[in-house]
C-alpha cells in the first residue's frame, strides 16, 4: 500500500517521463487531453498531492501512449494492454525443417539457463545423422545434407553454451522407436540400434548437464513444450509455436515440467539402463 504523497510523487515522475519520451510540452499535452495548461502544471507541481480523476488519467495515458495503470503506479510496465499482450504472447510459424532459425535464436537467448524440453518425437539434438536423414529426407530432399551440417554446428554451440538440458519423454515414445511402430514404422533395425547406442553414449557421458526422464503417459501427459529458463516458454502446435514471455505463464509451464520430472517412471540415473534393455531386444 502507498500513501497519497507517495502515489502523487510517482504519478508526477511518470507523467514527466512520459512527456519527455513523447516530446510533449505542458501546453501541448493540455490541448490533447482537453484541459487548461494550469491543470497540467498543478499535476506536475513539486510537492503537490493532487491526483487526476479517472477520465483525466485515461486521457493523459492515451496522449502519451502508455497505460493509465503505469501512470498511477499500479504496474511497472508502461505498455498499453494490447502491447503487453503482444509482448507476452506470440504465435510464430513452425516449419517442417531440420534447422529452425527461431528455435536456435531462443536457445541463444537462454544460454546459461536451464532448458526444459518435452519433444514431439526423439529430440533432434540427440539424433544420429542417419536418423535425421531418414526423418527429413522426404521433406527436405537434396538439402538434407546441408541442413544436417548446419544442425550439427548449432547443436555443438548449444552444448557449449553452459545450459543444463532436462528432457522428458513418454515411455511409449522410446518403445515405439525400438519396435519401429507408429511414427517410426519402417525404420531399419540397424538404424535403430545405432540410434539407441548414440542415446546410451550421450546420456552416460553428458550427465548431469543432460538429464533425460521417462514418464508414463497413462498417468501424466504433456504437449510438446520447451521452457527457456525464466525468459520464455514455447508450446508446439504442429504448424505454429505459441511463445509466452510473461513470468506467470513461464512459471506455470516450468512447474508443469517439474511435475513431469517428479512423476517420471524412470529418473535420469535410470534411463541409460532402460536404453540398454531396449537395445538388447533388437
Amino acid at each position: 500500500m502507498q500513501n497519497k504523497n507517495t502515489r502523487a510523487q510517482m504519478f508526477r515522475d511518470r507523467l514527466e517521463a512520459g512527456m519527455t519520451t513523447a516530446a510533449l510540452s505542458q501546453a501541448r499535452l493540455a490541448r490533447l487531453v482537453g484541459v487548461d495548461r494550469s491543470t497540467i502544471s498543478q499535476l506536475l507541481a513539486k510537492g503537490s498531492t493532487r491526483l487526476p480523476n479517472a477520465q483525466l488519467a485515461a486521457e493523459c495515458a492515451t496522449a502519451l501512449q502508455v497505460s493509465a495503470d503505469w501512470l498511477l503506479g499500479l504496474t511497472d510496465r508502461p505498455e498499453m494492454g494490447a502491447e503487453l499482450l503482444a509482448a507476452s504472447l506470440a504465435m510464430t510459424e513452425a516449419p517442417r525443417a531440420l534447422v529452425d532459425e527461431q528455435i536456435f535464436n531462443w536457445h541463444r537467448e537462454a544460454a546459461g539457463y536451464k532448458i526444459r524440453h518435452v519433444p514431439a518425437t526423439l529430440p533432434d539434438m540427440l539424433k544420429t545423422d542417419a536418423m535425421l536423414r531418414w526423418e527429413y529426407d522426404p521433406h527436405l530432399g537434396k538439402s538434407t545434407e546441408q541442413a544436417i551440417g548446419a544442425s550439427q554446428d548449432r547443436l555443438e554451440w548449444m552444448r557449449a553454451s553452459r545450459s543444463d538440458y532436462e528432457i522428458a519423454l513418454p515411455l511409449h515414445e522410446l518403445a515405439a522407436f525400438a519396435q519401429a511402430s507408429g511414427y517410426y514404422h519402417g525404420l531399419p533395425p540397424d538404424l535403430r540400434r545405432a540410434q539407441l547406442d548414440h542415446l546410451i553414449t550421450l546420456t552416460d557421458q553428458l550427465y548431469p548437464s543432460l538429464r533425460l526422464y521417462l514418464f508414463d503417459a497413462r498417468r501424466v501427459y504433456s504437449a510438446p513444450v520447451t521452457v527457456f529458463g525464466p525468459l520464455l516458454a514455447v508450446i508446439y502446435l504442429g504448424r505454429h509455436y505459441i511463445a509466452f514471455r510473461d513470468s506467470i505463464r513461464v512459471d506455470s509451464l516450468t512447474q508443469h515440467f517439474d511435475w513431469l520430472v517428479r512423476e517420471a517412471a524412470l529418473g535420469a540415473r535410470d534411463v541409460t539402463a532402460h536404453l540398454r534393455h531396449l537395445r538388447s531386444t533388437l
